[in-house]
């Protein structure tokens, strides 16, 4: 491969927030789990939007003093679900967008900076008025790519080689499809000239599939069902015009569905940005495409109709799809292939990082479990931090690491 990038096992701290809040705790931790790289979530009380600006300076100096105590280093920072339950970056009112921008954004880039970090992030998402109007998406989406690449021409200045955008896996929040990924990257890449990336997260190909466009025979199908029971499940249209053509159509003898079917189908070509295809939901896929301009994965354990963030234990693993294996021999895929034109740098370093949530009201023991039992798993491949992607492949041939021992 023409770039062989060295890997790195990290835990978002996220797992620790309202538990082990400072970094002298979850650091101690995660020193016991075995681990030295942490992703510092803005959810673990290091939000710019919340927190005291002397307040940050004072958990950036402890955070450096209890890194040399325990070994720990923070290799990124990460947004959290304060800002990833808002429009942000896309509201509707520019007055909110430019304040993420300039008053979120820039402030924990440059805060990632002073941590020696690199920055990951997810804080955007487009109204349904926004996903109902072509027009108004289009804006939106070329507002979007501007705003981004302003951040990517800060982070470059600051020094942080590698910031980037996370991928979801819905209409209303993009990148969400393997194709619009690329074409974010591109032209983020083309307006700034400074290297912008994403974030893979190995459950965030959970939902592309409920969002692919159906046929007319599909939609025929279901609309005899309709005809026959009290509702239809399972069919996207996309937009609302087309919903309202099909409940028109199911007002009309059979015979008058044709006309119908070519009208919906009209209505469906109006709207791309509202379907996915069937390969976007593939975890291994967007690997094999993306993973070299990934240099932040969140690992978490899914049976592939979820984004639970789920841990990966021997009973997880038994009802899971996401395993070492198979997800380093992808991005070897992703790294052997030529370098597509108008894309930033493929990244030098990958971040393999547990996202594992804790739930609300479970216990202290049973998350720490959760903790050391996926790190001990995923060592298992990434035996020792900064191990080149070739030779990370060499030891699980070696150690006969096969399909047969993912659990």
């Amino acid at each position: 491969m023409k770039t062989d990038p060295k890997l790195y096992l990290a835990v978002d701290n996220s797992f620790a927030k309202k538990r082990w809040t400072r970094p002298a705790e979850w650091m101690e931790l995660l020193r016991e789990f075995g681990v030295s790289v942490a992703e510092a979530s803005a959810d673990n009380e290091l939000d710019p939007l919340y927190m005291d600006v002397s307040y940050m300076a004072d958990w950036l100096a402890e955070a450096k003093r209890e890194g040399e105590r325990t070994g720990v280093r923070i290799g990124n920072i990460y947004s959290g679900h304060g800002t990833y339950a808002t429009l942000g970056l896309a509201h509707t009112d520019k007055r909110n967008r430019d304040r993420f921008l300039n008053d979120w954004l820039k402030p924990i880039s440059a805060f990632a900076a002073q941590a020696g970090a690199g920055l990951g992030f997810y804080c955007h998402a487009f109204s349904d008025a926004t996903l109902q109007s072509p027009e108004a998406y289009d804006d939106a989406e070329r507002d979007l790519y501007a705003r981004l690449a302003e951040l990517a021409i800060h982070c470059r200045d600051l020094g942080i080689s590698a910031a980037g955008v996370e991928q979801m896996y819905t209409p209303h929040q993009i990148p969400w499809t393997i194709e619009g990924s690329k074409r974010l990257l591109r032209e983020v890449y083309r307006q700034s000239g400074a290297p912008f990336y994403l974030t893979l997260d190995t459950g965030h190909q959970s939902g592309q599939r409920k969002f692919t466009r159906p046929s007319r025979d599909r939609i025929r199908q279901e609309a005899a069902r309709k005809a026959q029971a009290a509702s239809v499940q399972g069919i996207w249209l996309g937009p609302k015009s087309a919903e309202l053509l099909f409940q028109e159509m199911l007002a009309k003898p059979e015979s008058q569905w044709a006309a119908y079917l070519e009208a919906i189908d009209g209505e469906m070509d109006r709207y791309p940005h509202l379907f996915a295809s069937f390969p976007d939901g593939d975890t291994y896929l967007w690997l094999e495409e993306l993973g070299r301009y990934s240099p932040i994965v969140h690992l978490q354990q899914t049976d592939g109709t979820s984004s639970a963030h789920l841990p990966f234990t021997e009973e997880e693993n038994r009802k899971g799809i996401v395993f070492g294996e198979p997800l380093l021999q992808a991005l070897a895929v992703s790294y052997e292939r030529e370098e597509a034109q108008g894309m930033p740098p493929p990244c030098k370093e990958l971040y393999l990082t547990l996202e594992i949530f804790a739930g609300t009201s479970e216990m202290n023991a049973n998350i720490l479990y959760k903790m050391r039992e996926s790190v001990r798993y995923w060592r298992q491949f990434i035996p020792h931090d900064g191990i080149l992607l070739s030779e990370a492949l060499r030891h699980l041939s070696g150690a006969g690491l096969t399909d047969a021992s993912r659990g």
